[in-house]
């Protein structure tokens, strides 16, 4: 039997940034997930670290100053994978008045301790390199800040950082038995790559399955009368670059609800969200007809070049497990996040809801809830610390990426970036020995060569193709089918 202070169930988002934190504080920790790191919800979001501007209108304004906090945050601790953008809003006369944005984008300037970014402006769209993919009667907008994340890198980069702290991380396994005693908890897990059974003692648990929240409740034996998680499927498409400025759009809706059209992998544009309340996790989990064509014809309002779904190149769907808060329609459901500490007998805290860019502070605000239960004395860390490669001079990566340039001048210029933006200060350790193309090994088609493919396997948690191209990278986009199944058979042969 393992016996650890804490047990985390759940690899997404939150569960890491609680082993993170936790580990930080000087416990033990022991953290399965039943799928790849960051496998569900987590990867599937529109990947932006953001205040959430149409929040305001459902005032919740707690959400959005936080959100906005943290922003700046987490653009200091990971500055390769997160960066800041200026997103363009097109004034729709038949939706929301200019007062009202105007008043809403003052808010969202001034409530959240902006500092790295820029304000919002009003914009010439007839002037504005944006205009030039809009139909003609989007004449003004306006412009403001946001960030954007790789969503799956940050929670294989947290995973990392409680690895170096000391912490056990499972994934690919599964929690099949919960026992509650006074004074500690023993889960039965099952390794689902050899299927064995082993158990785990802790003194506490943290319930941050995500979509399976109560799953993991009822597994202690507890009934659940009312339904606490909403489960909102959101559904995106990528498709060809629509455009070749670096500006996203951000666009409303009739219904209330906005959708982002976002650069995507230098050669691709990601479009959504969609908010489709399901009863139960839909298998297989992808975007359903109806969503694609309420994403075509939405963007289609704006765009002078119509898209069809003859155009998607690849899209992905998610189901957002939100706290319910008896709201009448899915997009009007809070993002906001709510623990519950249950000490009836040994500690237990559940996560409910959340969203990635609060991901931090709820995981300081869930390790602060266990402090005196737990005895954990010392005091939270992560607001002034990095992410791993993210501890670069002043977070300035254009300056780290020229350094790379410099020191790698063998490699391609598109390489180069696509090392610095994921890896940040370890490409020292994913290029170690490396003098020229030569030694980046087996080349599996696009930019993905073996060096970063091995790199991957033995840092970053990744055991099968779908890990390297999907989730620790989007370079499924660039490599083909076959090419796919010689890789998985590569990495089966090397494990």
């Amino acid at each position: 039997m393992i016996t650890r202070d804490l047990l985390v169930i759940g690899g997404g988002i939150n569960g890491v940034g609680v082993a993170r934190d936790a580990a930080g504080r000087g416990l033990s920790v022991f953290l399965c997930e039943q799928d790849d790191l960051a496998q569900h919800t987590s990867s599937a979001s529109t990947k932006l670290i953001h205040g959430g501007l149409r929040y305001l209108e459902n005032y919740d304004f707690r959400l959005v100053r936080h959100a906005l906090n943290e922003r700046e945050v987490l653009l200091r601790a990971a500055p390769h994978i997160i960066w800041p953008l200026r997103f363009v809003l097109p004034y729709h006369r038949a939706l929301r008045p200019q007062w009202l944005i105007r008043i809403g984008l003052f808010l969202y300037d001034h409530i959240g301790g902006r500092k790295l970014l820029p304000p919002s402006q009003h914009i010439d769209l007839r002037r504005h390199p944006a205009g030039t993919l809009l139909k003609s009667e989007f004449s003004s907008g306006f412009e403001y800040s946001d960030c954007w994340v790789q969503d799956a890198r940050l929670v294989v980069l947290n995973a990392m950082d409680a690895r170096s702290l000391g912490a056990d991380i499972r994934p690919r396994t599964r929690c099949i038995c919960l026992q509650r005693h006074t004074d500690h908890w023993v889960a039965d897990l099952r390794d689902k790559t050899t299927g064995d059974i082993f158990q785990v003692k802790a003194r506490a648990l943290v319930n941050a399955a995500g979509p399976w929240v109560e799953n993991i409740l009822q597994l202690d034996g507890e009934e659940i009368s009312d339904k606490r998680v909403r489960l909102v499927k959101g559904s995106h498409i990528v498709v060809s670059k629509l455009f070749d400025h670096d500006c996203p759009y951000i666009f409303q809706n009739e219904d209330g609800r906005v959708l982002f059209a976002i650069p995507f992998e230098r050669e691709f544009t990601l479009i959504g969200t969609t908010d489709k309340e399901v009863d139960e996790i839909p298998e297989p989990l992808q975007i359903d007809d109806d969503e694609l064509a309420y994403i075509c014809r939405s963007i289609n309002q704006y765009l002078q070049q119509s898209i069809s779904p003859e155009d998607v190149v690849w899209s992905y769907s998610g189901v957002r497990p939100l706290y319910d808060d008896a709201s009448s329609s899915a997009s009007k459901v809070t993002r906001d996040y709510r623990l519950d500490l249950d000490l009836r007998a040994a500690p237990m805290l559940t996560v409910w809801g959340g969203k990635i860019t609060t991901y931090r502070e709820l995981a300081q605000r869930a390790v602060g809830l266990l402090a005196k239960p737990m005895d954990i004395r010392l005091p939270d860390w992560t607001a002034h610390s990095s992410l791993p490669g993210g501890d670069m001079e002043n977070a300035d990566f254009a300056a780290f990426l020229a350094r790379c340039r410099d020191n790698y001048p063998w490699l391609p210029d598109d390489l180069v970036y696509d090392y610095a933006r994921n890896y940040g200060t370890r490409i020292s350790l994913l290029l170690k020995g490396c003098q020229n193309m030569q030694g980046l090994g087996r080349h599996f088609g696009g930019p993905l060569y073996e060096r970063e493919v091995a790199y991957l396997m033995e840092h970053e948690f990744a055991r099968t193709a779908e890990d390297v191209l999907w989730r620790r990278s989007k370079k499924g986009l660039f490599v083909s089918v076959d090419a796919a199944a010689d890789l998985d058979q590569w990495m089966g042969a090397t494990r």
